[in-house]
C-alpha cells in the first residue's frame, strides 16, 4: 500500500497565535490600564493630595529649618514618597503624581497577573478585567500608595519565589526588601504566604491539612495577643471584606451593585468549577487555602492599631488587606477553563466601573478647581483649612483637596501626616504651619476646633447651603465649623 502524501511543512495551516504568545499585547494592555491615571487633569485618590503636599513641605523644611517641624528618615512607609519627590524634581509636582501613580499601578497589576498565573498555572488574561478593577478600587482611591506599591512588589516576590528554590527565594527577598521600604503590612502578608507554601512542600504528602489548621490557629492566637497587648479596635463587621470584592465599592452607593455583581460572578464561577470537576479539586487546592488564609487575615486583623513609635493608630488595615484577598480569589478561579460568557460579563462590569470612576473623578476635579481658585486669592504663606465634607462617600475624596490646593502657596493647617509620626514630616512641637497634635488636626477637619489667638491669621474655604464656595478669615474663640455637602452629582440627574 502506498503511503499517504505528506503536506510540506511550509504549506501546513498555522494555528492562530494565542494572546500570551504575542509579547506586544502586554504593552497594549499596559497603555489601556494607565488611561485612568491620565483622563483627568489631577488624579483624585484621597491621600495622594496629602502625599504630594507633604513632599513639598519636606523639601521646604529642609531649606528653612522651621521650629516645631522636622524631616525624619523612617525605614518604611516612604518608597512612594521618594518616588514622588524624585519625579517632582525632574518634571514638577503635577507630572510627578501621574508618573508615580502610573508606576505603582503597573507594578500592582502585573505583579497580580504574575502571581495569579503562577498559582493557577494558567496565564491570567481572563482575570485581567477584575484585576484592573482591584487596581483602581478602594485602596487606590483611599490614596494608600505606599501600601499599594508594597502589595505590588510583594505579588511579584510571591510569583518569583513560589517554587521555594534557593535562587528564586533570593530574588524574592530583594523584592521584599523594596516592599518593606514602601509598607511593612503587605510584607507580613507575603512572608506568611511564602512560609505557608514552604511548609506545605515540606509536609507533603504526609500531613498537608495540618499546616492549614496550624496556620489558622496561629492567626487566631495572634489576633487575641494583639488585642491584649496593643491599643486597637476590631469588629465582626470586617467579615464583609474577606473576599476582596469590596474593593470595587468606591465613593458612593452606586458602586454597591457592582460589588454584589462581582461577588455573584465569583460564586457562579466557583459553582461552575465544582460542577465540572467536583468539590475536592477546588477546596483541596493550594489556591483555596490561600484564599482562606487571606480572608482570615482580613477578618482577624485589627481595624486600627497604635504601633510603638507612632502617635496615631494605623487605620483601615482590613480594607487594605482585602486587596490581597481579592487577588487570591482571582488565582483560585483562574484555574478553570476560560468561558466566553464569564469573560464578557467581567468585561462589561469593568466597563461600567470605569465609567462611574470617570464621572466621579471629573466632578472632584471641578470641585478642586474651585477650591484652588479661592486659595490663590489669598496672600502667600497663610494658614488655610477646608470647611466642607461629604459623609456619603465610603472613600473620602474631599478632605485632602485643600492639601493639594495649597501646594507651594499656603500651609494646609489641618494636615494630618506630621502629627501621626507615620511619615517623613513630623511635628515636634507647636508651630505656625501645621496642627502639631492629631487631636487638633482631626478637630480642624471635623469642624470642631475652637480657634486660638496663636492660630491667626487663618482662613477657611467654606460652602453655603446652596453649594457656593467662598473663603473667610477666622477669628479667635469661634469654632471653625463645617458644611456637609454631596460632592458627586447623580449619574442620571433627570431620573
Amino acid at each position: 500500500m502506498r503511503a499517504m502524501p505528506t503536506i510540506p511543512r511550509q504549506s501546513q495551516p498555522k494555528a492562530p497565535a494565542r494572546i500570551e504568545e504575542r509579547p506586544w499585547w502586554y504593552g497594549v494592555a499596559s497603555l489601556l490600564l494607565l488611561v485612568p491615571c491620565y483622563w483627568q487633569p489631577r488624579i483624585e485618590a484621597g491621600d495622594l493630595a496629602s502625599h504630594i503636599y507633604n513632599c513639598w513641605l519636606a523639601e521646604w523644611i529642609g531649606r528653612t529649618r522651621p521650629a516645631g517641624l522636622e524631616v525624619a528618615h523612617p525605614s518604611t512607609n516612604v518608597l512612594f514618597d521618594w518616588m514622588l519627590s524624585g519625579f517632582d524634581r525632574l518634571a514638577g509636582a503635577g507630572a510627578a503624581q501621574h508618573l508615580a501613580v502610573s508606576l505603582a499601578v503597573l507594578t500592582f497589576v502585573w505583579g497580580a497577573f504574575a502571581f495569579i498565573s503562577v498559582l493557577s498555572r494558567r496565564r491570567a488574561w481572563n482575570t485581567l478585567p477584575v484585576v484592573a478593577m482591584l487596581a483602581y478600587g478602594a485602596v487606590y482611591h483611599f490614596g494608600f500608595f505606599n501600601f499599594y506599591l508594597s502589595m505590588g512588589l510583594c505579588l511579584w516576590a510571591l510569583a518569583l519565589g513560589w517554587s521555594c528554590r534557593a535562587k528564586a527565594l533570593a530574588g524574592a527577598a530583594g523584592l521584599l526588601v523594596a516592599a518593606y521600604l514602601a509598607h511593612a503590612l503587605p510584607l507580613a502578608w507575603a512572608v506568611g504566604l511564602l512560609g505557608y507554601r514552604w511548609l506545605t512542600l515540606a509536609m507533603w504528602p504526609r500531613h498537608p491539612k495540618r499546616v492549614l489548621a496550624g496556620a489558622l490557629g496561629a492567626m487566631v492566637a495572634l489576633h487575641f495577643a494583639v488585642l491584649a497587648a496593643l491599643p486597637c479596635d476590631w469588629t465582626m463587621a470586617q467579615f464583609k471584606l474577606v473576599t476582596g470584592a469590596d474593593q470595587v465599592a468606591v465613593f458612593d452607593f452606586k458602586y454597591t451593585p457592582l460589588f454584589l455583581i462581582l461577588l455573584g460572578l465569583w460564586i457562579f464561577e466557583a459553582v461552575t468549577l465544582i460542577r465540572a470537576s467536583g468539590l475536592r479539586p477546588l477546596v483541596g487546592g493550594l489556591a483555596f487555602e490561600l484564599v482562606l488564609i487571606s480572608a482570615a487575615a482580613v477578618w482577624l486583623a485589627p481595624g486600627g492599631v497604635l504601633l510603638p513609635g507612632y502617635l496615631h493608630r494605623l487605620q483601615f488595615i482590613p480594607e487594605r488587606l482585602s486587596l490581597g484577598a481579592g487577588v487570591c480569589v482571582c488565582a483560585m478561579l483562574n484555574a478553570g477553563p476560560p468561558r466566553k460568557g464569564m469573560r464578557v460579563a467581567q468585561g462589561l462590569l469593568a466597563a461600567v466601573f470605569f465609567v462611574f470612576l470617570f464621572h466621579d473623578e471629573f466632578a472632584l476635579n471641578r470641585l478642586e478647581d474651585s477650591i484652588r481658585n479661592l486659595v490663590d486669592t489669598l496672600p502667600a504663606g497663610r494658614r488655610v483649612i477646608l470647611g466642607m465634607d461629604d459623609p456619603s462617600l465610603s472613600v473620602d475624596g474631599v478632605t485632602h483637596l485643600i492639601d493639594r490646593a495649597c501646594l507651594g502657596h499656603c500651609f494646609s493647617y489641618a494636615n494630618y501626616e506630621p502629627s501621626t509620626w507615620q511619615f517623613r514630616v513630623r511635628a515636634t512641637g507647636p508651630n505656625p504651619y501645621v496642627a502639631w497634635t492629631y487631636v487638633d488636626s482631626w478637630k480642624l477637619q471635623a469642624g470642631l476646633y475652637v480657634v486660638r489667638p496663636a492660630d491667626l491669621p487663618m482662613y477657611q474655604v467654606v460652602m453655603d447651603g446652596e453649594g457656593k464656595l467662598g473663603v473667610r478669615e477666622l477669628t479667635a474663640g469661634e469654632p471653625c465649623g463645617i458644611t456637609y455637602w454631596k460632592s458627586l452629582p447623580d449619574l442620571f440627574p433627570d431620573i
